[in-house]
């Protein structure tokens, strides 16, 4: 028994020890081992973008945020007379910016390959549709111009398909004639011919602004391609004549301009043609430098028609000032200045066409819609990008500049590929 006593305290005392249970992982240990897997993520989508990327996005976001401030007290009151709601017109646009931005930022992310091959088929799809406007009974007229088609219950101008259109399908196109750009042949097949037809429709339709913008926009194509400007003297000339005509060719467009070339003095162009643009200039005038408050606006009250949408530049002034007024212009600087940095770190030339569409569309039909205000043109219906009330311009304004950030991407670096 004593020998036994022994041998059992002798196992007892060199038995091995049991293993100690290991801790249950703590919450906080789960987050930080869950967050490289988030900066990963977060490097894989942005890791390819750079400083011009970011820069032209940013100045989009706070154009479109800026719009839907303004579309709000803007369009409140004439909200009000026609559906008793006072966020009728904000939730409309607010709608399509929640539909242009998804678009803009898909667009984004598509290579260059993909609006090389679609670019044809495109502006096929874009001059078919403005067709259908001036040719069926698709088309509905609007203010004097048939520029809008109704398909079901759903409404929306294909011109401004045909812009963006346009700007792809001249990039590609230019890019390949590079080496034959001082041969005005050349540029007629098939330029001249498909940039005539989809301008000829927008012309039928009688939308004289969206025509100016288009003209811009193949002018700027060709001389940022490196065409001589010999050579567009001739087609610069010929469009000019042509806007011309259509413009004087009778009826209210021609009244209109009539009544600004003789500076809205008399009581009949105030009463009748003028009171738009007179009205805009009262409103930009009682803004003074820091204007009398946002959604403060008395000429917002029936007073100055359209006034979110073509007048909104006039409701911008009167709220917020000059002050407001420089931001909006500083704000487009901005973006000009991104899409200029595109421009010159780009090596393809069909990016390089392509985004300069894109420039010369924006700029111009901003300096044309702020012109009006100020009455240095007659009124053209030309809205402000991205900031007037319109949601077939704002998506495919959206959309074109989806397509100049796709070019602004840099290659994903091997490392953030793996």
């Amino acid at each position: 028994m004593p020998f036994a006593n022994c041998w059992e305290e002798d196992l007892m005392t060199t038995s091995p020890p049991r293993p100690r249970r290991s801790p249950e992982p703590q919450e906080p240990a789960r987050e930080s081992s869950s967050s490289p897997a988030v900066l990963v993520a977060v490097k894989r989508i942005f890791g390819s973008e750079n400083g011009d990327y970011f820069l032209i996005l940013g100045a989009t976001m706070f154009l479109v945020v800026f719009g839907l401030v303004m579309v709000l007290s803007s369009s409140a009151v004439e909200s009000f007379k026609a559906t008793d709601d006072f966020f009728t017109g904000f939730l409309r646009q607010a709608m399509f910016a929640l539909l242009g931005i998804p678009i803009m930022l898909i667009a984004a992310r598509m290579p260059a390959v993909f609006w090389r091959r679609w670019a044809g088929i495109a502006m096929l799809v874009a001059v078919s549709l403005q067709f259908l406007v001036v040719a069926t009974n698709l088309g509905i007229e609007h203010n004097g111009n048939r520029n809008w088609i109704l398909l079901g219950t759903f409404s929306f101008q294909p011109s401004e398909l045909v812009k963006v259109a346009l700007v792809v399908w001249l990039g590609v196109i230019l890019a390949k004639k590079l080496e034959v750009l001082d041969d005005w042949r050349q540029l007629i097949r098939p330029i001249g011919l498909v940039t005539a037809v989809a301008i000829g429709l927008v012309l039928i339709g009688g939308d004289l602004g969206t025509a100016i913008i288009l003209v811009a926009i193949v002018l700027g194509s060709l001389f940022f391609a490196g065409v001589r400007l010999r050579i567009l003297a001739v087609p610069t000339l010929v469009m000019a004549v042509a806007a011309l005509g259509m413009a004087m060719s009778g009826g209210s467009r021609q009244d209109r301009i009539l009544a600004w070339q003789s500076g809205c003095t008399s009581d009949a162009s105030y009463n009748g043609l003028c009171w738009q643009t007179l009205h805009g200039w009262w409103a930009l005038a009682s803004g003074g430098v820091f204007g009398v408050g946002l959604g403060n606006s008395k000429a917002k009250w029936s007073w100055l028609p359209e006034a979110d949408n073509d007048f909104i530049f006039a409701i911008i002034g009167e709220e917020l000032g000059l002050l407001g007024a420089i931001v909006v212009l500083a704000l487009f600087v901005v973006l000009a200045i991104g899409f200029i940095r595109v421009i010159r770190s780009s090596r393809d030339p069909i990016a390089k066409i392509t985004v300069s569409a894109v420039l010369v569309w924006i700029v111009v039909q901003a300096f044309v819609n702020i012109a009006v205000v100020l009455g240095l043109l007659p009124v053209l219906g030309v809205p402000l990008p991205l900031i007037s009330a319109g949601g077939s311009a704002l998506v495919t304004t959206l959309l074109a500049i989806g397509i100049v950030l796709s070019y602004a991407r840099q290659p994903v670096p091997d490392r953030m590929q793996r």
